[in-house]
């Protein structure tokens, strides 16, 4: 297991390099560009990065974000010009290190909840929300103005400014498209880059769709190990991987998590995994929690079991902590409650590891 941290940059993150340094086992990043969806990613500032992380003493060998241009998502005859860009960078950045990009095919929202901000009555701490029934009262131009303004000034992933600019004409687009046909464009986009992820070293890994079902009539085909099937044989090769995160996949009780990482891991398909709890408040209705196994309701001894058992090489990263001690930072991305569950994930690790050693 190589465990990493998810940064956004020295311009944008609060949160300096030699913070996440002192982490206890952190090893590297899980890095990313602030890019638009479809441009093709200038190397200078790439290397840029890369040297102030590994300046740092943490290598950045997974890149997350490098997304994909909703002309590929659709279909339409604009979309062979941002293959091409999406060609160039995985090739810039293979030739420089990465080993594993982490994407997306979630159509208009990479991810949604209704507060970024909701208080835990037990411990006073806040911690992203999501409510399915808050969606039919605020529609989903809303839920976009009220994110940017509950965002704290900070850029958040997937909600990028010039691409929700024109949300309104492209959920117009997605009318006409059902799962089948946004499958038949990732296949599009799988068979013109996995050849060259393959010559240039590098593992698409495919994040699932955040929360784990589809919202304002959307397609989402990423969401349970039935669908992640599917993708996986939509090319059949080694650099077409899976980012399992065990959150958004975990948001639907249904999914067996641990169930999953063993069958995908035995596949030798995962390439990354995001690794939190959630806690379950009703039907399509959770809010994020602590690590910690007893905080929410994913048992995350049999997740970390399932990655040694099956997939110890892969990356993972703490994802989406809690704000605490009155920590002011990116909702979801705050360091302290982070750091926390990245200690404990390296305490279940341990502590599998000397099972597996005394047997």
């Amino acid at each position: 297991m190589k465990m990493t941290f998810r940064w956004y940059g020295s311009q944008s993150d609060p949160i300096p390099l030699r913070y996440v340094k002192q982490i206890p086992g952190m090893t590297g990043l899980m890095g990313l560009l602030d890019k638009p969806a479809g441009v093709d990613w200038p190397e200078d500032e790439f290397l840029a990065l890369k040297k102030e992380v590994n300046d740092a003493g943490l290598a950045l060998e997974v890149i997350e974000s490098v997304n994909v241009h909703e002309d590929i998502k659709l279909g339409l005859s604009t979309r062979d010009e941002y293959i091409d860009h999406y060609i160039s960078t995985v090739q810039m950045l293979g030739r420089n290190g990465v080993k594993v990009i982490v994407y997306n095919f979630m159509p208009v929202f990479d991810w949604l909840r209704t507060d970024l901000a909701r208080v835990i009555p037990e411990d006073g701490s806040n911690s992203l929300y999501f409510d399915e029934k808050d969606l039919g009262e605020m529609g989903p131009l809303e839920i976009v103005h009220r994110t940017a303004e509950d965002s704290r000034g900070f850029t958040l992933p997937g909600w990028e400014p010039e691409r929700l600019a024109l949300l309104e004409t492209t959920l117009r687009q997605y009318e006409s498209v059902g799962p089948d046909d946004l499958r038949k464009n990732y296949q599009y986009f799988l068979d013109a880059v996995i050849p060259v992820c393959e010559e240039a070293g590098v593992r698409m890994a495919c994040h699932p769709d955040d929360p784990a079902w589809p919202i304002f009539g959307l397609p989402r085909i990423a969401h349970s190990q039935e669908d992640y099937d599917k993708i996986v044989r939509l090319h059949d090769s080694p650099a077409n991987t899976l980012c399992l995160c065990t959150g958004s996949l975990g948001s639907n009780p249904e999914n067996d998590v641990p169930g999953m990482i063993r069958h995908f891991g035995e596949m030798d398909r995962i390439g990354a995994m995001h690794v939190r709890n959630v806690k379950y408040l009703g039907y399509r209705h959770f809010r994020e929690a602590a690590h910690l196994s007893k905080d929410g309701d994913l048992d995350m001894y049999a997740i970390m079991k399932a990655i040694c058992d099956t997939c110890p090489d892969t990356y993972i990263r703490p994802d989406h902590g809690r704000m605490i001690w009155d920590e002011k930072g990116r909702p979801g991305y705050g360091l302290y409650d982070r750091a926390l569950g990245a200690a404990y994930l390296n305490g279940l690790w341990e502590a599998i590891e000397r099972e597996e050693q005394g047997k």
